[in-house]
């Protein structure tokens, strides 16, 4: 499809059609998010605790993983936030469509949309730094300097 086409297609796009379930079907998707991303911070959490309890707290190998934990704990603090806000604002959205501020409720849930793909690229970020973090432990493991 050329560009003229597409350009000519979304001209004529009815930009008037968005109703009060437009922003509706984003709830159960941001609320399922907000659960996986809970889940893992609370695996998170589970594993600093568990390597601050470990004997071996102190090896080079922990050291390696502690800046990753720490940008991690930062990402889905900030993951976390950016989909509760994408949610808050979305509510809004659906409010003032309600009062048929059409405009505004556009306005908020192309903000909300924005909001929830930063959040959605910050839980990307996270995914590679936990990636990393496995990587060392399995050179650790091939270097044959994981002890039992």
């Amino acid at each position: 499809m050329s560009a003229f086409i597409l350009a000519q297609r979304l001209t004529n796009f009815p930009m008037n059609a968005m109703d009060i379930t437009t922003p509706a079907l984003l709830f159960p998707a941001i609320s399922l998010l907000l659960l996986a991303y809970t889940n893992r911070f609370l695996v998170l959490a589970q594993v600093i605790r568990q390597l601050h309890a470990s004997p071996q707290h102190d090896t080079p190998l922990v050291h390696r993983q502690v800046p990753g934990l720490r940008r991690r704990i930062s990402l889905i603090q900030y993951m976390q936030g950016f989909g509760v806000l994408s949610f808050l604002l979305c509510a809004v959205s659906m409010f003032a469509l309600f009062l048929e501020a059409q405009s505004l409720g556009k306005w908020l849930f192309g903000i909300s949309i924005l909001s929830l793909m930063l959040s959605l690229l910050l839980s990307l970020i996270e995914v590679i730094i936990s990636t990393n973090a496995l990587t060392v432990v399995v050179e650790d493991i091939e270097n044959g300097q994981h002890s039992s």
